[in-house]
C-alpha cells in the first residue's frame, strides 16, 4: 500500500487540466514518466519534455471548451479515470505512480461514447 493519496493526486491532476495550468500538471509527473496515447492512433510519450510537448496544445482547447471529471476510481496499481471534453467527448486514462508519489505512467483512450452524444470527435 502506497503512503500517498493516488486519488488526491488525480483529482489534481483532472483541476490542473480544468485551469489549463500546464506547470502544475507537469509537476504531478515523475521525471521519467510515460505517457501513451491511442485516441489518434497510439503515440508515446516520455519525459516531462515529451509530455509537455504532448499537454501544452491540448490544455487550451480542454479548458476553454469544458474538462469534465466523469468517473474515478482505484485500480489494483493507480487509479483509473474517465473524463469528457465539451460535456461530450469520452477518454478513459489509467495511472500509475513512483514510490515517491509521482505519475509514472499514463495510458489514455477513447471511451465508449454515449449514443446520443453522436460520434468520437477523436
Amino acid at each position: 500500500m502506497s503512503d500517498f493519496d493516488q486519488m488526491g493526486i488525480i483529482v489534481d491532476w483532472v483541476d490542473a487540466c480544468r485551469k489549463g495550468d500546464l506547470a502544475t500538471l507537469l509537476d504531478l509527473y515523475a521525471d521519467d514518466a510515460q505517457l501513451e496515447c491511442t485516441c489518434h492512433g497510439t503515440r508515446r510519450y516520455r519525459g516531462r519534455n515529451e509530455i509537455k510537448a504532448y499537454w501544452q496544445p491540448r490544455l487550451s482547447a480542454f479548458s476553454s471548451a469544458g474538462f469534465g471529471l466523469e468517473e474515478i476510481h482505484p485500480a489494483p496499481h493507480g487509479v483509473d479515470l474517465e473524463y469528457s471534453v465539451a460535456g461530450a467527448l469520452r477518454i478513459q486514462a489509467s495511472f500509475r505512480f513512483s514510490p515517491d508519489g509521482k505519475i509514472r505512467s499514463t495510458l489514455c483512450e477513447p471511451a465508449p461514447q454515449n449514443a446520443h452524444d453522436g460520434c468520437c470527435a477523436c
